[in-house]
């Protein structure tokens, strides 16, 4: 049964209804200990979280990247191996001047989660999406490193995270993902020969 981590209860129905299995976790004030509680009796972990469009700038760092290396340091210290992160496309290449500040902080965020993520032992693979949207899953993306920026759905995210998480082919790979014409098990398949 899949674990989902919310930082408040309001949060919790509708995903039991899913049937998950809900725990209370507050990233950005909890402690390495509670990260560790709270992965308790998991197998891997996908880090999704992230700050928000509310425009501060702060909270880019304490959710997109402390909340990342927090989670972590607590599967390398509860042995959980397996890490599946969802980053954001185009995140190495330089922000350009005149950029947002919360944006260029939200890039950055995400661009130094990745290299903490790449420099652990932990078996990763990144997925950087392109702009998310709340549109109904296609069932069909465009998975690969040199996947060009555009939108897809959060729930494409979704079923690709799941491609994933337990294909031992995928670690250790980066992949940017909007949306395409490939259903997604051929995407992941195709991403993970090349």
């Amino acid at each position: 049964m899949p674990v989902a981590l919310v930082r408040s209860e309001e949060q919790r129905t509708a995903l039991e209804e899913l049937g998950a299995e809900v725990r209370l976790l507050d990233i950005e004030n909890a402690s390495l200990e509670d990260f560790e509680a709270a992965f308790a009796d998991c197998s891997a972990i996908v880090f999704a979280a992230g700050g928000g469009p509310d425009g501060n700038k702060e909270r880019k760092r304490t959710v997109d990247l402390g909340g990342s290396v927090k989670s972590i340091e607590a599967a390398t210290r509860a042995g959980i191996r397996r890490f599946v992160q969802v980053s954001a496309i185009s995140v190495d290449e330089p922000v350009p001047a005149g950029t947002d500040e919360v944006w260029a902080a939200y890039v950055e965020a995400k661009r130094d989660a990745d290299i903490a993520l790449r420099e652990s032992r932990l078996a990763w693979t990144i997925i950087r999406p392109g702009r998310l949207t709340d549109d109904p899953a296609t069932g069909r993306v465009a998975l690969g490193p040199d996947v060009e920026r555009g939108d897809v759905t959060r729930a494409d995210v979704a079923a690709v995270l799941a491609a994933v998480l337990d294909r031992p082919d995928t670690v250790g790979r980066q992949w940017n993902l909007v949306g395409g014409d490939v259903p997604v098990d051929e995407a992941v398949d195709r991403a993970a020969r090349g």
